[in-house]
């Protein structure tokens, strides 16, 4: 299993340490940044951790600023991405049983270290259920099949009226 890992500069000690992790668990991942607390627009880490996602060139991706929202916000707008916000270990087990959530969003300055990990631990260790979430999570990607496609001049090259 390949995984996308990123921060801001709000999280880049939660991101070490999971990296470590990572590590220690045997799971290969790539490191998309940032590397210091030097401020930086977390929607650009975002966008390329959740393309790698989105385009299958990983399995899953990890996101982290100063409240994981941010991140979250911006991983969900690439297509192919269900992003999670996750807060403890609950939310992120159903977040990838009941939603296939494939990019975990995560607080650096609102989660300590330790419920991060097991945070991760639950969330990499934790298969889709499919069954009636399979229809659900179809029904996510209708939703933004419609958003990109049929609603969206722009994709379609059609000039504004």
């Amino acid at each position: 299993m390949k995984i996308a890992l990123g921060c801001d500069h709000n999280g880049v000690s939660l991101k070490s340490h999971l990296a470590d992790l990572l590590r220690s668990l045997g799971y290969e991942y790539q490191d998309f940044g940032c590397s210091d607390t030097t401020s930086v627009d977390y929607p650009d880490v975002a966008k390329e951790v959740a393309q790698a996602v989105g385009e299958n060139r990983y399995d899953l991706g990890m996101l982290i600023c100063g409240t994981g929202i941010g991140m979250s916000i911006t991983a969900n707008k690439i297509p192919g991405v269900r992003a999670a916000l996750c807060h403890d270990a609950f939310s992120a087990r159903r977040a990838r049983e009941h939603n296939d959530a494939n990019v975990l969003c995560l607080g650096g300055q609102s989660i300590e270290e330790d419920t991060a990990k097991d945070i991760v631990m639950a969330y990499l260790e934790t298969a889709f259920e499919g069954g009636r979430h399979a229809r659900r999570v179809e029904k996510i990607r209708a939703i933004e099949s419609w958003s990109l496609v049929e609603h969206n001049p722009s994709v379609n090259n059609v000039p504004r009226k």
